[in-house]
């Protein structure tokens, strides 16, 4: 389910996923195909870790690298979850073909 929410977003970013919702900045982002199959790969994700799980485990990701990286932006950028999102984004057939725990891939990467 897409929900549009202006004021929750702040900087750069225009779309975020928290179970069962994707959750965008403005109205015409739900067109973009991208953005959404971004998310709905955060989605599967959040799904196959039962959620909870999944957010601590993002959080514990993003404060590690970002100890690591010194820089929280790029921190944000190597999450294993992340990069498999980015990766993927462009291939619409990506969740129907996706291995399982398939984030893993992008762990030490």
């Amino acid at each position: 389910m897409i929900v549009i929410f202006r004021h929750f977003f702040y900087s750069n970013y225009v779309g975020l996923s928290l179970w069962p919702f994707i959750i965008l900045k403005e109205d015409a982002l739900k067109d973009d195909k991208v953005l959404i199959n971004h998310e709905r790969i955060h989605l599967r994700q959040q799904r196959e870790l039962l959620i909870i799980p999944f957010y601590l485990w993002y959080i514990a990701e993003w404060l590690l690298r970002t100890a690591l990286y010194l820089n929280s932006y790029r921190a944000y950028q190597n999450i294993s979850f992340e990069r498999e999102a980015y990766a993927n984004e462009k291939n619409p057939d990506y969740i129907s073909t996706r291995k399982p725990y398939g984030f893993l891939d992008y762990l030490v990467r």
